[in-house]
């Protein structure tokens, strides 16, 4: 396996399973694996052209975002102790001017972060709304995209419970949030070559179907550790969606099953 893994998907589409589940198969393996690490995320909101033109990076509410919802995932407390390393030093080259590319200090923090792992990965669904960004701070980056059908993550938004002022409230804005996000993903991918990314719909990953193809891309084995997961609700059985949310939809699953080669 070479370059990080990010794992990315819709909210409720079932990435934070996996996450955990891809967590505890890299730790097998010797690598490490965050659960809602966003560092790059982050960075890309608070690491810019202007920051360094100021020579002020602001990496204590990096830090802060990090301790307010912490990251999950095995061996976590390492990677944390090494990004907040890399954070300060980072913003002590900014200070001295010693940085020109925003995008290149990126590269080097995330890097530092996840030193001494042979290789690593990190999930957070907000990576899909950031990913012109994420390709050119993570150039080697390769992508796991995690799809569900859009009434089951519908109805699983309009379930929520806890203090998400974002969370929408009509099934109408829960299909228009579930396109939007997995549109980025489809204008993004299009400039990707195809050993980049790899897209799997959520039952499919619940019945083991999409488990050689996981562990072909990620070169790791995860049958024993994909095998607690399961769907929580009934399958959708159908219906009509909205125009341009079913164009959407069809798009990631032609992604997800790929026409194989013939002779193969």
């Amino acid at each position: 396996m070479t370059g990080p893994v990010l794992l990315v998907g819709c909210q409720r589409s079932g990435t934070t399973a996996l996450s955990y589940a891809l967590s505890s198969a890299f730790a097998a393996a010797g690598g490490h694996f965050t659960v809602n690490g966003k560092l790059p995320y982050l960075l890309d909101r608070w690491l810019t052209p202007v920051d360094l033109e100021a020579r002020h990076f602001r990496a204590d509410e990096v830090l802060y975002a990090l301790d307010r919802k912490p990251p999950q995932g095995t061996g976590v407390e390492v990677w944390r102790a090494q990004a907040e390393a890399a954070l300060r030093r980072a913003a002590r080259d900014v200070a001295e001017g010693a940085v020109r590319d925003a995008d290149e200090l990126a590269h080097r923090i995330t890097s530092e972060s996840y030193a001494g792992f042979p290789y690593w990965g990190d999930k957070y669904n907000e990576y899909l709304l950031h990913l012109p960004r994420l390709g050119r701070m993570l150039p080697d980056a390769r992508f796991l995209v995690l799809v569900r059908h859009p009434d089951e993550v519908a109805d699983s938004m309009l379930r929520w419970t806890g203090d998400r002022p974002w969370r929408p409230v009509s099934r109408a804005a829960a299909h228009a949030k579930w396109t939007a996000w997995n549109a980025a993903w489809l204008e993004f991918s299009a400039s990707l070559p195809t050993d980049r990314f790899l897209v799997a719909e959520y039952r499919d990953v619940c019945r083991g179907e999409a488990t050689a193809r996981m562990e072909a891309f990620l070169g790791l084995e995860l049958t024993p550790f994909l095998a607690e997961l399961a769907p929580r609700t009934h399958e959708v059985t159908g219906g009509a969606l909205p125009a341009e949310t079913e164009r959407v939809w069809s798009a990631l699953t032609d992604q997800a099953r790929p026409v194989l080669s013939v002779g193969h």
